[in-house]
């Protein structure tokens, strides 16, 4: 059996849909399954040995750059690509139009949403079979239902994201001399995520006070320089040089603990089974919170931020 998944982005989207991965190999242990994926994302599939082929879009590269003959002989490739394979089945967990019409590309039954289900109802359109399945479950188990569905195997598996870190070469962490880390994911894509800077390196004390060497990972120079700030308050706090995505998974993968906000990187801790906790402050949790079968908690709310000590009670119950 040939299977093609398309769930193109956002970051913690892409790592949802790691469990169906998992499902499909328990479920068909021969089957060869491929991936379409934003380009920025090729690095999360790759962490599952059970995802045969990475197809990469740039979706989001080429909307911005549409005037260029460059950008529409990169589509030409890309159309070409998911077109050589002949699938049993294409699924989009997506249920977006734009990952409906990347499906429309690929040869095969396509699956997706029904539009009472999908987030956008007109991608409906484009698949030839569809599913209605509750918008009122976490995401990760929507993605899973609607694979159950397709492939009419039990709902009721093991939950597993399947991935595991890449190892650390001891030149990659030259600049880092602690084992016991407590990684803070300070940085999120919106200003209304992000939790007080002050709050951040009070936590950071109370992990130096606890043996633990706070790491605090940095991408754009305006994150690096916020983690700049709350490290120069926490003694023995760590910012890293840029890390490729594959090294921030070994370096969480490590962790005793992760702490972030709603970011991407806080569900690639939940989903390497490291203890997570996660602050929400201008989104709810209930349906895209951390989710797994390690430790995981997510606190907080739209317009209620948890307090320092929250995170604390929580974190000494984790490091217990």
């Amino acid at each position: 059996m040939r299977i093609l998944l398309v769930k193109t982005s956002s970051l913690g989207d892409v790592i949802h849909n790691l469990p169906v991965v998992t499902d499909l190999r328990q479920s068909f242990p021969d089957a060869h399954i491929d991936w379409c994926v934003e380009e920025a994302f090729v690095d999360i599939p790759r962490l599952h040995p059970a995802v045969d082929e990475i197809i990469p879009v740039a979706i989001r590269r080429w909307r911005d750059n549409l005037w260029r003959f460059a950008t529409w002989r990169e589509i030409r490739d890309f159309r070409r690509r998911i077109g050589k394979k002949n699938y049993d089945v294409v699924l989009d967990t997506q249920g977006l139009l734009k990952s409906a019409l990347i499906s429309r590309q690929a040869h095969g039954r396509r699956c997706g949403y029904a539009a009472e289900a999908a987030r956008e109802p007109i991608a409906a359109r484009f698949y030839d079979t569809t599913f209605v399945l509750p918008r009122n479950v976490h995401a990760v188990q929507r993605n899973r239902w609607l694979a159950a569905a397709a492939f009419d195997y039990p709902v009721d598996l093991p939950l597993d994201y399947g991935i595991s870190p890449p190892p650390i070469e001891p030149v990659d962490t030259a600049w880092l001399s602690a084992d016991h880390l407590a990684v803070l994911l300070t940085a999120t894509s919106r200003d209304d995520k992000l939790w007080d800077e002050a709050h951040w390196s009070a936590v950071g004390q109370a992990m130096v006070a606890r043996g633990l060497t706070p790491l605090l990972p940095a991408g754009s120079a305006r994150e690096r320089q916020r983690a700049e700030r709350i490290a120069a308050a926490v003694p023995g706090a760590v910012v890293p040089p840029p890390l490729t995505l594959p090294m921030l998974a070994a370096l969480i993968a490590r962790a005793k603990l992760a702490i972030g906000v709603d970011t991407g990187l806080a569900h690639l801790a939940a989903a390497l089974r490291v203890p997570t906790i996660a602050l929400y402050i201008a989104t709810e949790p209930a349906l895209t919170g951390v989710y797994g079968t390690g430790f995981v908690r997510n606190l907080g709310r739209t317009g209620a931020a948890p307090s320092v000590q929250e995170v604390l009670t929580v974190a000494e119950q984790a490091l217990r």
